[in-house]
């Protein structure tokens, strides 16, 4: 008894398949890496909450870094939406409706981080020509368009717990990650959710919508690694199933 060869065209889907895995979860590090840099390690070397002034001066004292800060912002744009496609493609066979909210989601929360990216822009141009600022003047004006970018960021990550859920529903019902990744990504998603009201209806509530947004943060990271070390597991390649027997 010999195994007949493997079939051609499913070599071709399973290699697909895997190339685009790894495709999904470069992009998806990508989002996390611009992500990381931009809001918080770059923004936090410009914005000085509670002092207009402190972050008028960093803006004309480090205007370089507030031009990378615009295009992190883009890059996070870009790369969130690329992210919230190549999902879609991925899961598309296994739930198209709840692959299309994966991409429907992650893009909305790209078109917040993109209004972002242009009230940071305008800070810039305001720190730069001080006749653009309005009557509170350039340090009011700059300090407010700060808080709008923040704001922003905060009723985006509403979107972006969304993104999350059908997301993790997907890994679960196709089992081509680990189920319990799945779960996180769930569980992770709705704790996003919940920490975006929590930061707005509670004041001095930013600990615990920390807490909250932490499973999410487990969830990317392992779904990043998964994604770009292995792609999918073998049985979601055809060309990996037991071929079919035939007599010698």
């Amino acid at each position: 008894m010999t195994s007949s060869p493997p079939d051609s065209s499913a070599e071709v889907i399973g290699v697909g398949l895997t190339r685009t895995a790894r495709i999904t979860g470069l992009l998806y590090l990508g989002l996390a890496v611009t992500g990381a840099l931009g809001y918080q390690l770059v923004r936090g070397q410009l914005y000085v909450a509670d002092d207009p002034a402190g972050t008028l001066s960093n803006l004309v004292e480090h205007t370089a870094t507030a031009r990378l800060g615009i295009v992190l912002e883009l890059g996070i744009v870009l790369t969130q939406a690329l992210a919230a496609v190549w999902f879609y493609r991925l899961f598309r066979s296994v739930d198209s409706f709840a692959a299309g909210l994966v991409a429907v989601f992650g893009m909305v929360n790209a078109v917040a981080i993109l209004g972002s990216a242009a009230v940071l822009a305008t800070a810039l141009d305001v720190a730069d020509d001080r006749s653009l600022a309005v009557s509170g003047g350039a340090a009011a004006t700059v300090q407010l368009l700060y808080v709008i970018s923040g704001h922003l960021w905060g009723v985006g990550g509403l979107f972006f717990g969304l993104w999350l859920i059908p997301m993790g529903w997907l890994v679960v019902r196709s089992r081509w990650l680990p189920r319990p990744l799945g779960q996180l990504l769930m569980v992770g998603g709705a704790g996003y959710v919940l920490s975006t009201f929590v930061s707005y209806v509670f004041a001095d509530a930013d600990l615990v919508a920390g807490l909250l947004t932490v499973p999410a943060t487990i969830g990317e990271l392992w779904i990043i690694g998964y994604l770009i070390l292995f792609g999918v597991r073998d049985h979601a390649r055809p060309d990996r199933e037991n071929a079919p027997v035939t007599a010698t």
